[in-house]
């Protein structure tokens, strides 16, 4: 992969460093990362990967339409790729686009089946934001059994279960969260969440 792929690697620790809230300055670590993919696609326009978290670095800094743009042409140039379809998806439903984004995470599970608990995760919050709370809970556990202390994937299924009125369930999955992680806070979340929409939000 050469320099390009160590330019992307290092816009991936910036762009987690933002996400996992550890940034000395989140600003200026998603502008690090921006500027390390443009120069790989300086080099390479045609590099599917750095499209793909291009996208996720503008879907970070707020700039929807530009992250869809992004994860377009990722998977315009790598239509078989399970990561493309899945950023594709995500970008779509971080901006909102819940109902556009579900066809496209399927796609991604079906390409890469054994694939990773976020694939899941982020399916399962596409379908509970779809309206489609009893596919989000299986999605949602999918996930957890391929990564039991994956944190986020407990909060977002203890969110399902408050929308469903299953109250119980929610608190035991907000008992898992706060094994795995003593720290959270709803406020923290709210800090570092990337969804467009603050009522979305509101549902944690």
């Amino acid at each position: 992969q050469g320099i390009p792929g160590f330019y992307r690697l290092l816009a991936v620790v910036n762009l987690n460093e933002t996400w996992l809230g550890i940034s000395k300055s989140r600003k200026e670590s998603l502008e690090r990362a921006t500027e390390l993919l443009q120069k790989v696609l300086a080099m390479d326009e045609n590099d599917a990967d750095a499209h793909g978290v291009l996208s996720q670095v503008y879907t970070h800094k707020g700039e929807y339409d530009k992250a869809v743009s992004e994860a377009e042409k990722g998977v315009t140039l790598d239509p078989g790729s399970s990561w493309a379809i899945y950023r594709y998806a995500q970008a779509l439903n971080n901006a909102n686009r819940a109902e556009q984004s579900v066809p496209l995470f399927e796609k991604a599970v079906r390409r890469n089946p054994i694939g990773p608990a976020l694939f899941y995760t982020d399916y399962g919050i596409a379908l509970r934001d779809a309206g489609r709370l009893e596919d989000a809970v299986m999605a949602l556990k999918k996930a957890i059994e391929r990564a039991p202390d994956y944190m986020w994937a407990h909060v977002h299924l203890a969110a399902a279960y408050m929308m469903m009125g299953r109250a119980q369930e929610a608190q035991a999955e907000v008992a898992e969260v706060l094994r795995i992680s003593p720290g959270f806070s709803v406020e923290r979340f709210s800090r570092t969440t990337i969804f467009k929409g603050q009522e979305r939000v509101d549902t944690i």
